[in-house]
């Protein structure tokens, strides 16, 4: 069976943003940014920083709310999911985002220095 998954790791660039809907179902929306570096032949570092739109839906929307604040530190899981919509100028927009099933926070790495 082909499958549709997402694992990240990185930290939330601003606090969640969350929205009840009809029927007292929740949404929430972040903005997670992962890093990575890489090493030219000449040995130059450079990083490089995706943003990644998050979703979150009913009960894990819930416990973003309780859990996430800007700057945490996450590790999720959840499906790509590709959509568009027309946006108020009538110009059709396309989105990327991922819908996270689960997440867990991640404790920020510690540098204990070497005598």
């Amino acid at each position: 069976m082909l499958r549709n998954h997402v694992q990240l790791m990185g930290n939330l660039g601003r606090d969640p943003e969350v929205k009840e809907l009809e029927g007292g179902k929740r949404v929430a929306r972040l903005s997670v940014a992962t890093n990575e570096r890489f090493i030219f032949g000449d040995g130059q570092v450079k990083e490089d920083t995706q943003w990644h739109s998050i979703v979150a839906w009913g009960r894990t929307a819930e416990q973003v709310v309780l859990q996430l604040r800007k700057g945490s530190r996450i590790a999720l899981e959840g499906r790509l999911v590709h959509r568009s919509y027309e946006a108020k100028d009538g110009r059709k927009r396309y989105v990327t985002e991922v819908v996270m099933d689960r997440f867990q926070l991640v404790p920020a790495a510690v540098e204990v220095p070497v005598d």
